[in-house]
């Protein structure tokens, strides 16, 4: 049941810290209140969304991506159900504006836009400082990294009810902050039992879950919880997601301080976009591709 998974309230801090990393060690995945960000951007940014979807393909093709999978995706065997845009590099203003200027986004539409990339970027920066206290360490954890949009329109029909929109998978980067449709559900994330559970939208909320570059981070820690969209009924979904991935020169690696004689290294240190090409090359998107990078075992490519 919804009810189930962890409700953070961003306004009681730092009493909620210890709820915060144990959603993060048992869940993988919760959801934030009160978080700051004004309900009316929120419902604009839905607004502006569907009527980017509404524009011909051969204006939403300009969308191009920076890195592999992060430009426009129509709609293809491949992707029957669900078309997407992309964004690289949301804390980047010339990334911000060019996408806008892809997609003949209206002044308006730019400046929601605009403003909504800041505050859910702020957002996460936000959440990595909490995440940092909360595990004893003093820094801005997320400083420098770059996020990724994915803007994502799911064509649901009487014909798809019941099948996946997306499959099962986890996310590679370290967590990603989910813009639900306020009406129409569909995700679902796995508990501890393997059990999948329904995650039903609660409008003005947001919802986070953690990927594999937490769990390496965490030196095993974190749940990068697994997690799919279902087809409920014959409508259209819409979601925001901003994906925080990892850093672009450093290493993903544990911090010594959750390292021990007791506890080991339990993953060899990687570039992160080194990783999401290992994943993508190797098809391996649920997770799996973390068992290469043990610290047992190296990753080989052939």
């Amino acid at each position: 049941m919804e009810t189930e998974i962890p409700i953070i309230d961003l306004k009681d801090f730092p009493s909620q810290l210890s709820k915060l990393i144990e959603a993060c060690e048992e869940w993988g995945c919760f959801r934030i209140i009160n978080h700051k960000i004004p309900e009316e951007l929120l419902l604009e940014m839905k607004r502006v969304v569907r009527s980017l979807f509404d524009l011909p393909p051969e204006i939403k093709r300009r969308n191009t991506g920076a890195i592999a999978s992060s430009g426009y995706v129509a709609l293809s065997p491949q992707s029957p159900i669900c078309e997407a845009f992309g964004l690289y590099d949301v804390n980047s203003s010339n990334a911000v504006e060019a996408f806008c200027t892809q997609l003949n986004a209206t002044p308006c539409q730019r400046e929601t836009i605009k403003s909504y990339s800041y505050e859910l970027h702020e957002l996460a920066m936000d959440i990595g400082r909490k995440i940092a206290e909360g595990m004893g360490l003093s820094c801005d954890l997320f400083k420098g990294w770059p996020c990724q949009f994915r803007i994502n329109k799911y064509h649901f029909t009487e014909e798809t009810v019941g099948s996946s929109g997306i499959t099962m998978h986890t996310d590679s980067g370290f967590l990603t902050l989910l813009h639900e449709d306020d009406c129409i559900g569909g995700l679902e994330v796995m508990d501890k039992k393997g059990e999948f559970i329904a995650v039903d939208p609660v409008p003005g909320s947001l919802f986070v879950n953690i990927g594999d570059t937490a769990k390496a981070w965490s030196n095993g820690r974190f749940c990068n919880v697994k997690h799919l969209v279902r087809c409920k009924e014959a409508a259209t979904r819409v979601s925001v997601a901003l994906f925080l991935l990892g850093p672009k020169k450093d290493a993903v690696d544990a911090p010594p301080d959750f390292v021990s004689s007791n506890v080991p290294r339990l993953y060899l240190p990687f570039i992160y976009e080194d990783y999401r090409e290992f994943r993508l090359f190797k098809g391996l998107h649920a997770g799996e591709a973390l068992a290469f990078y043990t610290t047992q075992q190296a990753p080989t490519l052939v």
